[in-house]
This record gives structure tokens, sequence and C-alpha cells, in this order.
């Protein structure tokens, strides 16, 4: 079964998708992450999505251009680009498509002010309860007290 969400964020947005279950046996991996600007034939635009199984501090998260691929947080990174000068229109998207995932998921969105439209795709998986209790564990593992500095 494959879910889908989409929407519209605003420079620095972080969006809450809900998935959690009571018993975790349902996953999810990500098939497809994509981004369009809300008028990319009329604009310059420079964005970075980011899907993240966590948050480090929730309270104090601020969405950020920097990708850390050493996060064992981040799941997914769209990175969309359109000149309006040049109508040149691309965009890179990075996936992790091996990490099952059980809980919630974040998006948040930085870019220099513009907004943007995204696409999610996730697959679902059955996980059994060997399955759904390493996918939990590791997010707590690696949730606010782990430390992504130098």
């Amino acid at each position: 079964m494959i879910k889908t969400f989409k929407g519209k964020m605003a420079h620095l947005d972080v969006l809450k998708i809900r998935l959690s279950t009571r018993d975790g046996k349902t996953g999810y991996k990500i098939k497809k992450f994509q981004a369009i600007g809300t008028s990319p034939s009329g604009t310059t635009q420079e964005s970075t999505l980011q899907c993240f199984s966590a948050l480090e501090d929730p309270l104090s998260f601020t969405a950020s251009a920097t990708i850390d691929f050493d996060n064992p947080l981040l799941l997914g990174v769209v990175y969309y680009e359109t000149n309006s000068t040049t109508a040149d229109f691309g965009g890179t998207t990075i996936i992790f498509d091996n990490k099952v995932f059980n809980q919630d998921i974040f998006v948040s969105h930085a870019s220099g002010g513009d907004s943007v439209n995204f696409y999610l795709e996730l697959e679902q998986v059955k996980l059994d309860l060997t399955e759904a209790t390493v996918a939990t564990l590791k997010d707590m593992r690696a949730g606010p007290d782990t430390n992504f500095g130098p």
C-alpha cells in the first residue's frame, strides 16, 4: 500500500506527519520525495527539504539548508533549484530507500524565503514484532540526546 502526502511549505516550516501506530507493526519506506516551487517559471529559487525520523531537539529545531548525511535521523533530502533568467529548471532528489521507520516523521524546508510544494510517497511495510521493536529503538537511540556536532 502507498501513502501520499503533499502540501505547501514556507521558508523554515517544519511539518509533522503522523505515522505511528499502537503496536508499531506498520513500517514505511520513502518511495518518492519531490518538490516544485509555487511559481517555477517566474522566480529564481533554491530550496532544501529534508525528511527526519525524529528531531534532535523538537523545542529548538530550526529548518536548515545544511545537509548532514552522518545524521542517523535523516531519511531523505530534496534540493530544488530554478533560475528564471536562464529558464533552467532542475532538482536533485536523494532518497535513503532502505531505511524502514514506524514512527512519526518530520519534513523541514529552508530557502531564501520562497514557498515550495512537496510530494512525499511512502510504501507501507508489514513488520513482525522484532522488526517493529528494532525500528522503534533506532529512533529512540538516535533521538534528542544524540550529538551531531564536531
